[in-house]
């Protein structure tokens, strides 16, 4: 008997645990005050302090990947995130001034609530690891697919889960002719295109492995069109009860990224034909949104303009602010604003990739670009809607073209307004090659599919975190 668990079923519950921990951490410590005693009616008495703990968390907790069921598969890591997302949420919570909701009086004895937070967090991450991740919660999964999609999604799957999908080994995508059981019978026999993973049979096999190897999930990673002989096997696979996924859909959850190289004829996967952007509320929202932010940005930017732009000039006298050509939504040329972190003429007329430790850039310009301060005039782009607070970095035209030409449905980037932070930003930084700009793109496509009013406020977020400890670019 095994209850194989859906990777959103494992974060559900994981979250639930946690927001457990959190109740019962506030409960207990409540106890040590004389005027309240440990019971469950505290919750119902005083809903705002639970509901406000919960929120907190759920935002910051998002912020250090928490939820990374790669993190959360080794108690070292997960115990590193927790502990900053523990630390922080405990910390703003007894701090809150005293306004509704009310929380109690005094803080004294209030701050055995971050002991008693981290170590029911931390008690929950030992009870998954000790229960939920074990074999009899895994999944156990087929490939369909011998090729590149499928060595890309197996790859993923080894990074990514830590064993929550276990992977039996691949299904060649063809139906023999000669004798289709003599693949089966020597489960050893491997593809020419499969270097580490067993080629347990082809697709007239799938009904017998998926018994013989207990199968819940097929993966569909073949590189080829799915005939009709092809689809009546899937059909009648769905019959004993096992999940189809196709490769790029998986892709996607495991690692925030969409695989535009390997989409193929299923290019509707790939693309965001109804993303947000097109929805009659979101745009206002986001608008509104990126009018509120840019207004506060450029209020606090007030203050230390002056230092910086001294600075800038000190070290490397020239122009204060630098303007460079960029595309926008719609293909839309704009100038974008920052603070001048090279030398003058740093290009000499050149169209060249920036580098990592770049000998351009100047020791004020290094000290900008790690702490993004160097962005901080494109608060007047999105004051003037060229651009947004979240979405892909807009790139320079003469890049745009280059990269249109090797990377599928680059131009979908413009579909939405480019942002100062963003989801490929965040996770992959900022692009100094071809292969930099692809993988960032795999992840704007994926915020462009799924973007929303709480991705948005967790890319801030995390944005904000990466400013403030010097995580920018070097």
């Amino acid at each position: 008997m095994r209850l194989p668990l859906r990777f959103s079923e494992r974060r559900l519950l994981l979250i639930l645990l946690d927001l457990f921990a959190l109740s019962g951490a506030l409960l207990v410590s409540l106890a040590f005050r004389p005027e309240y005693r440990l019971s469950w009616r505290l919750m119902i008495e005083h809903p705002s302090w639970f509901i406000l703990l919960s929120i907190l968390w759920f935002f910051i907790a998002f912020v250090f990947d928490v939820y990374d069921l790669r993190l959360a598969g080794r108690f070292s890591t997960a115990a590193r995130a927790m502990l900053k997302a523990g630390l922080i949420t405990g910390g703003i919570f007894i701090l809150i001034p005293y306004i509704p909701p009310a929380l109690p009086g005094s803080r004294l004895l209030f701050f055995s609530f971050f002991i008693f937070t981290l170590g029911f967090l931390l008690a929950g991450r030992a009870i998954y690891l000790l229960t939920l991740a074990q074999p009899f919660f895994n999944r156990r999964t087929l490939i369909i697919g011998t090729g590149p999609r499928a060595r890309t999604i197996a790859q993923a799957i080894s990074e990514q889960t830590n064993g929550i999908y276990n992977v039996a080994g691949f299904v060649q995508d063809v139906v023999s002719k000669k004798n289709p059981l003599s693949l089966l019978d020597n489960p050893n026999i491997q593809h020419s295109n499969v270097a580490t993973f067993n080629a347990l049979g082809d697709c007239s096999t799938l009904n017998e492995l998926i018994k013989n190897h207990r199968i819940n999930t097929l993966i569909l990673a073949t590189d080829r069109n799915i005939d009709g002989e092809l689809f009546q096997i899937l059909t009648d696979c769905l019959e004993l009860g096992v999940d189809i996924i196709p490769m790029p859909v998986l892709y996607e959850q495991l690692t925030g990224r969409v695989p535009v190289e390997h989409v193929g004829e299923n290019w509707y996967v790939g693309m965001p034909i109804h993303h947000q952007g097109t929805g009659g509320l979101w745009p206002p929202i986001k608008r509104a949104m990126d009018v509120v932010l840019a207004s506060i940005g450029l209020i606090l930017l007030a203050p230390v303009f002056p230092i910086i732009a001294l600075a800038i000039y000190l070290e490397s006298p020239g122009p204060i602010f630098y303007a460079q050509e960029r595309v926008g939504k719609g293909g839309r040329i704009f100038r974008a604003y920052k603070f001048r972190s090279m030398v003058p003429d740093a290009e000499q007329g050149q169209v060249v990739w920036a580098k990592k430790n770049d000998e351009r850039v100047t020791r004020v310009g290094r000290l900008l670009r790690k702490t993004h301060l160097d962005e901080f005039p494109q608060f007047l782009n999105i004051l003037k809607g060229e651009m947004s607070a979240v979405g892909p970095r807009p790139e320079r035209p003469e890049f745009v073209e280059e990269l249109a030409r090797e990377i599928p449905f680059y131009r979908v980037r413009h579909a939405v307004k480019p942002g100062m932070a963003g989801w490929g930003l965040v996770k992959q930084g900022y692009g100094a090659s071809k292969e930099d700009a692809l993988v960032k793109f795999q992840y704007d496509l994926y915020y462009i599919k799924h973007q929303s009013l709480l991705f948005d406020l967790i890319i801030l977020l995390k944005t904000i975190i990466d400013t403030i400890t010097f995580r920018g670019r070097a």
